[in-house]
């Protein structure tokens, strides 16, 4: 968890979200809960910081419980089904009221703000064979009206309603609504508020679910594929948008609890968050080391070294061999390293130093940087990797493909530093040609 005082850390990513916008879709359920008022500290911290803010909110908790307040029955709670008359009235009621209570909230932190007819809506008309009457679909977002907003400092906040040409109100899907408005606002980030930590979803047909950390867009849509009918109905719907809204253009998606205090900022002011972030973009990349690099390099192996995992190296060692490092970035952040050292003359190359930070295990990090190394030795002409492990030879062997081999088989100045070291490492190799 980010804290406040970590004022570095705020600071760090503060010029790159200067005067851009934020969207930020917040549940019904999460208006009720006590930290709402302290998440509108957080938006009025993020008004501070010139980043512009414009809040989504849904209202399906309220639909719900003023349902049952009147003793009357709604036929869709999250404007995804169909929408009765019974049902469009309650909607309205509600989220008016959660509009209300979001601008009075706003009112109480010292920002300004306003709700406009921004969302132009049709309906989603016949489904299926099945007339969903009052549910509508959003045609388009004002983007004049949400930015001559935005420039004037006031925070537009918009219900999951739409009105079409002719006056007539629909209900609408507060996920897809937010999605519009982060495209038409060309919005850096669209954040999900919700009462889950985020989506959480097995990565394989048949493992156990975890919370699924960091994904692109790709790696979304395949979990989407393979494993839709193992996430739940409500986390289904943000993984969903999620995906639309980054084939839409928006850079980064997340998906927080937001009953958790400071979460908003612990997510946007941190590398490593505390839900889901799915992104469209460059979040993590693959890089070649550089000189600048050798000191976090060397902070990053330490623990590995101590434990034996990693032969030890002193900070002149990886300066001197910095060349045959790469490392992989998370929102510019090093955290995992791996080097490639090649023997030319025995079309060789060793697969080296791979390392990740504790808090991105199990992320696939690891097998990304050693798909990298094989591309680069197969581009370098070599005919064979190899590898050396006290502690790791079976994900070399599970997620590498490496087979165990023989010391013999080593270059002749590797098989003289394997000998003097005494660690008597597995030696394990792959054929790459």
């Amino acid at each position: 968890m980010l804290r406040l005082t970590d004022l570095r850390e705020i600071l760090r990513y503060v010029p790159r979200f200067r005067d851009k916008v934020f969207v930020i879709a917040v549940d019904g359920a999460i208006v009720e809960h006590d930290n709402f008022r302290n998440l509108l500290l957080d938006v009025a911290l993020l008004r501070s910081l010139s980043i512009g803010v414009a809040l989504v909110h849904g209202a399906g908790h309220q639909i719900r419980r003023l349902a049952e307040q009147t003793g009357q029955t709604a036929s869709n709670l999250d404007g995804t089904g169909i929408t009765d008359d019974v049902t469009l009235q309650l909607a309205l009621t509600a989220a008016n009221r959660v509009t209300h209570e979001t601008l009075e909230g706003l009112s109480a932190n010292d920002l300004r703000g306003a709700c406009g007819n921004s969302v132009v809506a049709h309906p989603a008309g016949i489904l299926n064979g099945v007339d969903h009457r009052h549910t509508g679909r959003v045609e388009r977002v004002d983007t004049v009206l949400l930015q001559a907003l935005l420039g004037q400092d006031i925070v537009p906040v918009i219900p999951p309603l739409g009105v079409d040409g002719e006056g007539r109100s629909y209900r609408l899907n507060s996920d897809s609504v937010a999605v519009e408005v982060a495209r038409a606002l060309q919005a850096v980030k669209l954040i999900y508020l919700t009462t889950f930590e985020g989506v959480q979803a097995p990565v394989e047909p048949n493992d156990v679910p975890r919370l699924l950390r960091q994904l692109t867009v790709e790696e979304a849509e395949a979990i989407l594929k393979r494993q839709r009918s193992e996430i739940p109905p409500a986390q289904l719907s943000k993984l969903e948008h999620a995906v639309r809204a980054g084939r839409g253009g928006v850079p980064r998606v997340h998906i927080i609890d937001g009953r958790v205090q400071e979460g908003l900022l612990a997510e946007v002011f941190s590398n490593e968050g505390i839900g889901t972030l799915i992104h469209a973009n460059e979040y993590q990349a693959i890089r070649r080391a550089q000189r600048r690099d050798a000191r976090l390099l060397y902070a990053l192996i330490q623990d590995s070294i101590e434990s034996d995992e990693l032969m030890r190296r002193t900070y002149a060692e990886i300066e001197r061999t910095i060349d045959d490092f790469f490392v992989f970035e998370v929102d510019r952040n090093l955290v995992g390293c791996a080097a490639l050292h090649l023997y030319p003359q025995e079309q060789q190359a060793e697969l080296a130093c791979v390392c990740v930070n504790v808090r991105y295990e199990n992320q696939g990090i690891g097998a990304k940087l050693m798909q990298y190394a094989e591309a680069q030795a197969r581009a370098a002409g070599v005919a064979q990797m190899f590898c050396l492990s006290t502690q790791a030879f079976n994900y070399f062997q599970q997620k590498g493909g490496f087979i165990p081999g023989s010391p013999e088989e080593l270059p002749p100045s590797r098989r003289e530093r394997y000998d003097r070291s005494g660690r008597h490492s597995l030696v394990l190799f792959k054929k790459l040609t």
